[in-house]
């Protein structure tokens, strides 16, 4: 690899004593592949205490947590949609277990953000919820933020698969090059997990890896929770026979139109899709830098008060590009994983209904393998998260074959 006078630094304050100075801890490796790690910065220091007082302010289960976590937003080299060069950052958590053995990885993948200060190398927030669980049971965590959130530039591309996956098949490269330097390097094992759009994320980067993406990762297991893996078959239908609330088919809808619009010119001038006064407004409101509340705020209560009745119509029997953005990533569960796969779900979910995993698992099924499902009840949408990650952990904690887990 060619060296560039990139420095990699290490910000040493705890999160719960404010924001310290920045410290060299390596002169940067070459910065001009995908993958390639451009800088390391600590952004938090948790006691396990600390780590199960924050899962259980959240509803989480902590009962798995082993030790205390540290994390690192980590920026890198990886490629825009269209395939030119560009940077994105995500989350790196590392065990605080005094010990020196490699570290498993689980590549964590997150659910729909509007506010790029929110991603999980940002805001201590949700985001980190399942990154620190992992961790505190003894393994490396990479979560990325995406193309566009973080402190990634320009605008994200929500819900186009290939870019998300490249984007976090890159930052586990150049989470190898930080665990490395960091004295904390990998065995090669990658467990993958994700929560909504993230789930479907982590379909499609198992998919990947099981493929050969990276000769260096291993893939082991696959466990995403209330993934869309199935947006023409199940989810657009729902946002229309009552299955997906209002209040959430407003922002996905309002979201994916105008990131996908940007990629495959799906109406051209917003007019074309959208009603006024939302027409003027709506693809200012998806910048990165308005919180959900704001977002909401200025849009209607229903899909169907958002867009012209032409538009509206057409989105129920979608077809040419539109049709074609959205099939374009409903593959992700259309092949055989060769490791030990389960899905989790939530009959009560109004987001993501539960008819996209019972789809998926009928995917994998017809490709020969076999899937059991979890279904976590009456639980919405987040309580599907919350309830599915301490089981994840278990989970993941069996195949591995550490004692004392179910």
């Amino acid at each position: 690899m060619k060296t560039a006078s990139v420095r990699i630094a290490v910000v040493t304050a705890l999160l719960v004593t404010g924001v310290g100075s920045f410290t060299p801890l390596a002169q940067a490796r070459p910065a001009s592949q995908r993958g390639d790690l451009i800088q390391v910065e600590a952004v938090s220091t948790r006691t396990p205490s600390q780590v199960s007082d924050f899962l259980k302010s959240a509803g989480i289960d902590s009962i798995e947590v082993r030790y205390g976590v540290r994390g690192y937003r980590i920026t890198y080299r990886t490629i825009t949609p269209q395939g030119t060069p560009t940077t994105a950052t995500g989350l790196l958590v590392l065990p605080e277990d005094g010990r020196h053995n490699r570290l498993d990885l689980v590549a964590d993948t997150h659910g729909t953000m509007v506010d790029r200060d929110y991603a999980p190398s940002v805001g201590e927030d949700d985001g980190r919820l399942s990154p620190y669980l992992h961790a505190s049971v003894g393994r490396a965590v990479a979560a990325p933020d995406y193309l566009g959130l973080g402190k990634g530039p320009g605008r994200h591309p929500y819900m186009d698969t290939a870019s998300a996956v490249s984007a976090s098949l890159d930052m586990l490269r150049a989470t190898r090059t930080a665990t490395r330097e960091l004295g904390r390097p990998l065995t090669g094992n990658v467990y993958g997990t994700g929560f909504s759009q993230g789930g479907q994320v982590a379909m499609a980067l198992g998919r990947a890896l099981s493929q050969g993406a990276d000769a260096h990762f291993r893939l082991k297991a696959l466990a995403p929770v209330s993934g869309p893996y199935d947006i023409v078959g199940q989810e657009m239908p729902a946002l229309f026979d009552g299955r997906v609330n209002d209040t959430s088919g407003v922002l996905y809808m309002a979201y994916w139109l105008t990131a996908q619009n940007r990629l495959h010119s799906l109406y051209g001038d917003t007019r074309n899709a959208f009603r006024e006064p939302y027409a003027q407004v709506v693809e200012g409101l998806f910048d990165t830098h308005h919180t959900t509340e704001e977002v909401l705020g200025a849009l209607p209560s229903t899909v169907k008060e958002m867009l012209t009745p032409a538009f509206y119509a057409r989105l129920q029997h979608p077809s040419g590009a539109l049709f074609d953005a959205a099939r374009n990533n409903d593959h992700t569960c259309d092949w055989k994983p060769d490791v030990p796969v389960r899905l989790y779900t939530a009959s009560g979910d109004t987001d993501v209904p539960i008819g996209n995993t019972l789809s998926c698992a009928r995917q994998l099924a017809a490709h020969g393998k076999r899937t059991p499902v979890t279904d976590q009840g009456e639980a919405d949408h987040n309580g599907a998260f919350k309830k599915s990650v301490p089981q994840i952990v278990r989970l993941f904690n069996s195949l591995a074959g550490i004692a004392g887990t179910a």
